[in-house]
């Protein structure tokens, strides 16, 4: 006889919804000002501004991502990815 097996579906759902979570918050840390300048910048042109100020802040932040992603952390020093992400 086969036993039904109710509730795995939504688990493996939750699981990977959590998944996801967990890398979206992971890949905004350390891509946050990066996005955050970006999105002011977008909102300067539709206004009819000119948003040079905001497209550098977003280099600079894009820059400051790659060179904390290149870094090498470890159980030491994995705090220090998140903070400069701020």
């Amino acid at each position: 006889m086969k036993a039904r097996q109710t509730g795995q579906g939504m688990t493996e759902y939750i699981i990977v919804l959590a998944l996801i979570a967990i890398a979206a918050i992971g890949v905004y840390s350390f891509l946050g000002k990066s996005v955050r300048n970006q999105v002011a910048g977008v909102a300067q042109e539709i206004s009819g501004r000119s948003a040079s100020a905001e497209v550098s802040a977003a280099q600079q932040a894009a820059q400051q991502a790659s060179t904390s992603a290149n870094r090498d952390y470890q159980l030491g020093n994995y705090d220090e990815g998140t903070e400069q992400g701020n």
